[in-house]
């Protein structure tokens, strides 16, 4: 197993990054990482030349238009990266028979209601970037018959931006007051943590769609103030519901509501659940250090 050639796109974002990390300390030595200037996977003559030349056991995709707000001005482009580059990888890892991960996102629901979302709902993304991560789903299970999907939210690594570090800088810059989201329930991703389910699950047959955050459901407001108070930062978090904060910050794609996720499908197939918000923000506090 640790002979087997392994792909993982977008390694300058979070997960990329942390993905590649666990694969090296896990003993893996055939990894390759790209990014967008190794490979443009909306290119579909580039990406079957270059999966079908390097032939990986496993690509782990998670190359994809993560910036929700701007995705709503550039539908079509969104459209390319998130639902055709995801395709034409699909199709690529079918020609060489590899297994495939797919990174998608809790942006595929709706967010109406309080209860869990399971695996199996209906998906009603409310956004352009939700609606392109289901359609890259829909290509991926017509395509493959090994699969691996894993929906994941509210993201944070030590590779690139997050609301992590937003509240820190924020801090940092001499703010003594913020206005903080307090009606979105859902739960936040470490992606070290994530990275290490991640490698367990390229070791087994045990394909199919999963849910995978940390334990634990909060607001963006409660995740503020526990940010700050493990910090031991001295500023004052106010809560404002998504409405106000339309209000104070127009221009905004939709985002759900209740982005609570069950994972039934992880533990029915016998992978260990990730460590409490909470723990895993105080390991990542200590990594930013």
């Amino acid at each position: 197993m640790k002979n087997c050639k392994i792909l993982v796109t977008g390694i300058k974002g979070q997960l990329g990054y942390d993905c590649v990390r666990e694969l090296n300390e896990r003993g893996y030595c055939n990894i390759l990482g790209v990014d967008i200037e190794d490979l443009d996977i909306t290119n579909e003559k580039a990406v079957k030349d270059f999966i079908l030349k390097y032939q990986p056991d496993i690509v782990m995709h998670n190359a994809a238009w993560t910036a929700v707000d701007k995705a709503e001005e550039f539908p079509e482009k969104v459209y390319e990266v998130n639902a055709l580059g995801t395709k034409y990888i699909a199709e690529a890892c079918k020609e060489v028979d590899a297994k495939m991960v797919y990174i998608s996102t809790e942006y595929v629901f709706d967010g109406m209601g309080t209860k869990a979302f399971e695996v199996d709902d209906v998906r009603n993304g409310l956004s352009v970037y939700g609606k392109t991560k289901a359609q890259g789903e829909d290509f991926v299970t017509s395509i493959l018959d090994k699969f691996f999907i894993v929906r994941i939210s509210w993201v944070f690594g030590i590779n690139g931006n997050n609301f992590v570090k937003t509240m820190l800088r924020l801090a940092d810059s001499g703010k003594k007051e913020l206005n903080v989201v307090c009606d979105q329930i859902g739960s936040v991703t470490y992606t070290y943590d994530l990275s290490k389910i991640l490698c367990d699950m390229i070791q087994t047959n045990a394909y199919g769609i999963y849910h995978a955050t940390n334990e634990g459901t909060l607001s963006w407001f409660d995740f503020a103030l526990e940010i700050f108070k493990q910090k031991k930062l001295d500023v004052k978090v106010n809560p404002v519901t998504t409405e106000e904060y339309l209000k104070l910050v127009p221009q905004q794609a939709k985002r759900p509501l209740n982005s609570r996720m069950s994972k039934k499908s992880l533990t029915d197939a016998g992978f260990h659940l990730l460590p409490d918000w909470k723990d895993a923000l105080s390991r990542y506090l200590k990594e930013l250090n």
